[in-house]
């Protein structure tokens, strides 16, 4: 509430399911089978290149049913909105994608995205961004979208650039990855008037 007694509502992500070509974006709380998707989870933080790149702190299954419960809370703030990326029938899992308020106030958001192995080298990747890009810039009233990656990730920086997301610089140092280092990291953004 501001001084005068009014509100300020700031922009929140309000859960939806997004279609996409070949795949589905559906928040984590609506995936159901919750066991199922834990077990999944705990398989796909244990893949070298994730573990590497985007640490998913799942080892155990309890591990992932607090992560997964984590993702339902953002939603429930309205500052975190985490996607799973799932075939046409909601079935499988093939990924994920997350959007959150780096400064809801200013309209920045941060966005990151993994694939499960089986699922990398189809163009999911980019077509999910995509998706949640223009969800969050048309349903939240985003205006600028940063996403970061370890320099290292190139695979990472080709998604960022199919996804429309120009570099804008090198972040040196700027994040511990997998490893337990300091990497650099790419910066890339999109506004909303792209």
């Amino acid at each position: 509430m501001s001084a005068d007694g009014s509100v300020n509502f700031l922009p929140s992500f309000t859960p939806a399911d997004l279609a996409g070509d070949g795949f589905r974006l559906r928040p984590w709380s609506r995936v159901g089978e919750p066991e199922r998707r834990a077990r999944e989870l705990v398989a796909v933080a244990a893949d070298p290149v994730l573990s590497l790149w985007n640490p998913l702190l799942a080892p155990t299954v309890l591990h992932a049913e607090r992560w997964l419960a984590g993702r339902t809370a953002g939603w429930d703030r309205g500052d975190l909105a985490s996607f799973a990326l799932l075939d046409d029938d909601f079935d499988e899992l093939l990924g994920a994608v997350a959007v959150r308020w780096a400064d809801r106030a200013d309209g920045i958001a941060m966005i990151g995205y993994w694939l499960v192995p089986a699922a990398r080298g189809r163009g999911l990747a980019t077509r999910g961004l995509e998706a949640v890009t223009h969800w969050a810039f048309t349903t939240a009233d985003a205006r600028r979208i940063e996403l970061a990656h370890a320099v290292g990730n190139s695979a990472s920086c080709r998604v960022a650039d199919r996804a429309g997301y120009p570099l804008e610089g090198t972040l040196r140092k700027s994040h511990r990855f997998g490893d337990g280092t300091y990497h650099d990291e790419h910066l890339h953004a999109r506004l909303a008037t792209d």
